[in-house]
Parts: structure tokens; sequence; C-alpha cells
């Protein structure tokens, strides 16, 4: 049974590795994969109410990712629909590549922080594709939005996929991944920058300006539902907090607040106007794919844990490495070949909080490593595969120009994050 569960996992993760080639979504082959790993798994056993009992369980944890992202992605398709982020588009004026390198760079950081690196990098891509004519200036911009925007989720709770899954797991709390790896994310980013800064020079052009069809939001909705979103999103740690409520209660509750308000605010409109900046219409817009995407994969994690397989695992780990320090930089440089969510899946299935306590060195350390690790490679990461979707990336076009810095800027943050946390006391 285990070894039919690990091939099936294999297959279905080359596949997942393949899309492209075989021309089949991820998303399906990820569904194939969770529902044929817990069907081998329960065919193989007498047991079935305990195996459907164990599926349920491990649904109640992922179901809680789901929801958060579906409320999180709809309340950033809503700000996009009433064009909030042209406040952000608006303030850039330079013509220089190194200020715009280091505006980008600074901008996605924090604004990866409040929303999320892949939404950050599919609204700053957009963002350059209205400053920058020059087409390959755009795409070595992009590909330091990939760094910027993973090295600002991976110190917020809700800036990346995977430290929101420790989060929601109680590997970590809010304001001590925030303490602990802000600096080691600063790193991160500033390394790449620095050193960019020394080797490119010039201005840019900015395109001809085409006349765009007119918004059916005015000034003061566009501003206010823009804050509100932001202030939502802000919300949620902290209403998990005060409530210790999961956090998807908090982001469906920010979610029904921008909803009753945005129809209010519109209530005067004909239904032509009012429907593309309705909940509804945000609703129709976002990712689904990819969401079914986490829901396979989480799946299919899930039954590898179910059966051991994980456990065995770390156990291997353990005794051929044994160090934890090398342990989680190997699993961030793995997240850029294998996708960062299976892998903090895996290692949350791996080691329990008995052995490495809430907000431990092992748990901070892996937020940090396997969010940022995935900038290696252009695949390594959602925000790198929304860069690549959008500006048609080479992936031997971004080995050859971006993997060396975000390796420098990786390798950076891992010793200030080693070096801040033998220094501060615990």
């Amino acid at each position: 049974m285990e070894i039919a569960i690990i091939l099936t996992f294999v297959i279905g993760y080359l596949a997942i590795a393949l899309e492209h080639p075989i021309k089949i979504n991820k998303a399906a082959s990820a569904l194939l994969t969770g529902v044929l790993c817990w069907t081998i798994y329960i065919l193989s056993v007498a047991d079935k109410d305990a195996v459907s009992h164990k599926l349920v369980e491990y649904l109640g944890e992922i179901s809680g990712i789901l929801f958060f992202l579906l409320g999180a992605m709809t309340l950033v398709e809503l700000i996009d629909a009433h064009d909030g982020f042209q406040i952000i588009t608006d303030k850039i004026k330079t013509q220089s590549v190194v200020k715009l390198l280091w505006i980008v760079g600074i901008i996605t950081f924090f604004l990866s922080a409040v929303l999320d690196n892949l939404t950050t990098t599919i609204v700053i891509i957009s963002m350059l594709r209205k400053i920058l004519s020059d087409r390959d200036k755009r795409l070595f911009f992009a590909g330091i939005t990939v760094i910027a925007a993973n090295a600002g989720g991976a110190w917020s709770p809700i800036g990346d996929v995977t430290t929101t899954m420790l989060w929601v797991g109680g590997q970590v709390t809010t304001l001590r991944i925030i303490e602990g790896v802000f600096l080691a994310s600063v790193a991160c980013l500033l390394v790449p920058l620095l050193f960019l800064s020394f080797r490119i020079r010039g201005t840019f052009e900015m395109p001809e300006v085409e006349e765009s069809k007119k918004s059916s939001s005015t000034a003061f909705e566009r501003n206010f539902v823009f804050f509100l979103g932001i202030a939502i999103l802000i919300f949620v740690p902290v209403f998990k907090t005060i409530t210790h409520l999961p956090p998807f209660m908090g982001m469906l509750f920010g979610l029904g607040i921008m909803w009753v308000v945005t129809e209010m605010i519109h209530s005067g409109k004909d239904e032509a106007d009012k429907d593309s900046l309705s909940v509804i219409y945000a609703l129709r817009k976002i990712d689904t794919p990819s969401i079914l995407f986490f829901l396979g994969i989480l799946v299919s994690i899930s039954a590898l844990q179910a059966t051991g397989q994980l456990a065995h695992a770390a156990q291997w780990l353990d005794k051929t490495i044994g160090n934890q320090t090398i342990i989680v930089v190997a699993l961030g440089l793995l997240s850029s070949v294998v996708d960062n969510v299976p892998l903090v899946a895996a290692a949350q299935g791996m080691y329990s909080l008995q052995q490495y306590p809430r907000d431990s060195f092992f748990w901070e350390f892996l937020a940090y490593a396997t969010g940022t690790g995935g900038s290696t490679l252009i695949i390594g990461s959602a925000a790198g595969v929304a860069a690549m979707g959008i500006e048609k990336i080479d992936f031997f076009w971004y080995m050859k120009r971006i993997t060396l810095i975000a390796l420098l800027g990786y390798f950076a943050g891992a010793i200030v994050y080693i070096v801040q946390y033998n220094l501060m006391p615990h």
C-alpha cells in the first residue's frame, strides 16, 4: 500500500511539474493524485470508517486554508475592479532605472506582506506594463518583483501561503513571525537591490498611454474600497488574536463587511455599471483552478501523513543530516524545484509541536526558507509561476539572469536569521 501511494504521488507530482509539455492543468493532476492516494489507502485496510474519519479531520484543516484564500482573492479582485491599485501606480514619477528598481522592490515587499505574494506579483507586473515599454527591462523587473514579493510574504502571516499554513497550523504566532523573520526578509531583498544598483544604469521610457475605458467607479469609491480592503486584510490577524477563531473566519467576516459596503455605495447605479463592481463579479474572476490545485496537493500530502510516510521521511532526514539548520536550508532550496506548499505541508506532518514547539527556531526559519527559496527558479513559487504566465518568461532566461541574484538574497537572509536568533533572548 505504502509503495503504491508513494508511486501515485510521484507520478502526480511529475504531471504537475510537466503541466505545459503534457498540456494538462496542474489542478486536474493534483485533484486526481489526492483522490487516488486516499482511494488506495482505504481499499488497503479493513477499517474503512477509521480512514474516512481521518480524511474528514484533515479536510477540516485544509478547508481553513482554502476559505482564507478564497476570501483574500475575492477582496483583491474587488479592489482591482474599482481601480484601487492605480493609487500606487500614480505615485511613480521617476525615469531612472535604479530608482525604479528600489521603488518597485520596496512597494512589492510591503504590499506582499499585506496582500500576498501571488496577488502582489500580478498587480506589480500589470503596473510595470504601464511604466516600461522595453520588454527586456520589464522581464528583468518581473524577476526582481518575484524576489521582493516572496521576501515580503515570508515574514507576514497573510503574505505567503506557506507562512499562512504555519500560522493556521499553530506552528507560528503573528507577532513572533514578524519579529523573527522581518530582518532576514529585508536582507533577502536588500542584497539583490544593492548588488544590482552597481550593475545597471540608464533611464527608461514609458509606453504611449492609450485612451482607456472609463471606470464605473468614482475617485471616492476607488480610494474607499482600496483602503477598506487593506484595513480588512490587516484586521484578520487582530480578529484571530481577539476571538481565538481560525483566520479564515476573520477573512470571511471581512469579506461580508466589504460585500455589504459595496452593495450600499453602488445601490443607486444601473445594473450594467453595478455588476462589474460587485463581489459576485469578483467571485467570478478569482483564480479557482489555483484553489483546487491547493486542495488536491494538500489532500495528497495528508494521505502520506496519515499512512506514516512523512514520519519515516523525518526520521531519515534526522539520521542522515541531523542538523536542523541544514535541513531547513535544504528544504528552502528544494522549494525552488518542488512547490513550497506541499513541502511545508510535509514538514507540518513530519515534525510535531512536541519536537519543535510553537515559534521555535525550526518553524520560523522554515517560514523564511520555503517562502524565499522558491525565488531561485521561476517555477519555484506561486509568484514566479504568475510572472511566467503574464510575461511569458522562459525558464532558462530566468535561471541565467535572476537565479544567482535570488540565491545571494536567500543566503544573506538565512545568515541574518541565524545570527539574530542566536543573539536574541528566548
